[in-house]
């Protein structure tokens, strides 16, 4: 990608404020994911990392954690795979030990602007991905969760406005909204606290790789601030909401980092 992302947090300075946690970051190979994976490291977490298929992508995300002396574990995998969502949750426990925060960030996207032209097939590959697995891994890791623990998805602004251009993917992020504020609900009583950071345009691999070179070149310039977010801007949400020093009275919230832009409500 050029120029590449700044996902690598350089410059950020950990306080400690996950000392002796466990996370457990899905779709930690690039862009936010790695950015969040490398944030947790430099506040003290021992961080597992799921993805998919990009081998050298998540052993450099674990070299990065391992470069600040925490553990890290790459587990490969296809997340619309319903066993696949329990495997990263179970081997998360048995190699590292525990499990504290759970970020649930795997995503795909793919552009088209006309409904008829979108398949079944990709319909349900892409809630599979970017809405099942949430529920699949979320439920595979509550028995492993509990009071202070925390449960970040990444949802996105699409997900509250839409886009002609990414129905399907709009849709399914739309779904993750209602999904963090549903559960934060249902997991209040056990101390479990559920937010989501729906971000406006960052740039990430996803984006060169899933739209068209027109689209690209102009990526975020619509925002009030003119440019997408780094990866590295977007993190230290993620640490806001995994510490429960910082976000202890957090629930049900949806942080949405636009670049100056504003939502109604």
């Amino acid at each position: 990608m050029q120029p590449k992302p700044r996902d690598e947090m350089e410059g950020y300075v950990g306080r400690g404020l996950l000392d002796g946690e466990v996370a457990l970051v899905t779709g930690g190979d690039s862009g936010i994911g790695r950015a969040v994976c490398v944030a947790f490291a430099k506040e003290g977490a021992d961080v597992a990392l799921a993805y998919l298929s990009e081998d050298a992508d998540a052993e450099h995300t674990a070299e990065l954690v391992r470069a600040q002396g925490r553990r890290s574990l790459t587990i490969r995998g296809d997340l619309a795979d319903p066993a696949h969502c329990r495997a990263v949750v179970e081997r998360t426990v048995a190699e590292l030990g525990r499990l504290d925060v759970l970020v649930n960030n795997v995503a795909t996207q793919e552009t088209e602007e006309e409904l008829e032209k979108i398949s079944d097939e990709r319909w349900l590959r892409t809630f599979d991905v970017n809405v099942h697995s949430y529920f699949r891994v979320t439920k595979a890791a509550l028995p492993h969760l509990g009071q202070g623990s925390s449960i970040i998805n990444t949802g996105s602004v699409n997900g509250l406005r839409g886009n002609r251009s990414l129905i399907d993917y709009s849709a399914s992020k739309g779904a993750v909204t209602a999904l963090t504020y549903s559960l934060a609900q249902a997991l209040v009583d056990r101390g479990i606290r559920v937010n989501c950071v729906a971000p406006g345009p960052v740039w990430t691999p996803l984006i060169p790789s899933t739209m068209p070179p027109e689209k690209v070149e102009s990526f975020g310039a619509q925002t009030p601030m003119g440019r997408a977010a780094q990866p590295d801007e977007i993190a230290p949400s993620y640490v806001f909401f995994a510490a429960e020093q910082l976000s202890s009275y957090y629930t049900g919230e949806v942080l949405a980092p636009l670049g100056g832009e504003t939502l109604p409500g």
